[in-house]
């Protein structure tokens, strides 16, 4: 979506935001702009963070219960054998 925009696009809106909000206004826009993609990163890292823990928390459940399996399977045999 921006990259078709290019230098003189932005150099553009640059302009007519220097306008609109003047010189003063445009730092604490930036800063607060730069702010809000820091959080909404942190979230959505947060989110992935979840995602991949579950994942892992589902992979050794089932890895222990395939565990819990295979041993009570042993102990199945060494019974038959006795």
């Amino acid at each position: 979506m921006l990259s078709s925009i290019g230098i003189p696009g932005l150099i553009l809106i640059l302009i007519i935001a220097l306008v609109i909000f003047g010189p003063s206004k445009l730092p604490e826009i930036g800063r607060a702009f730069g702010r809000t993609l820091t959080e909404f990163k942190s979230a959505a890292k947060d989110l992935t963070k979840d995602e991949d823990d579950e994942k892992k928390q589902k992979e050794k459940d089932a890895a222990d219960k395939m565990v819990g399996l295979a041993g009570k399977n042993g102990e199945e045999s060494l019974n038959r054998v006795k």
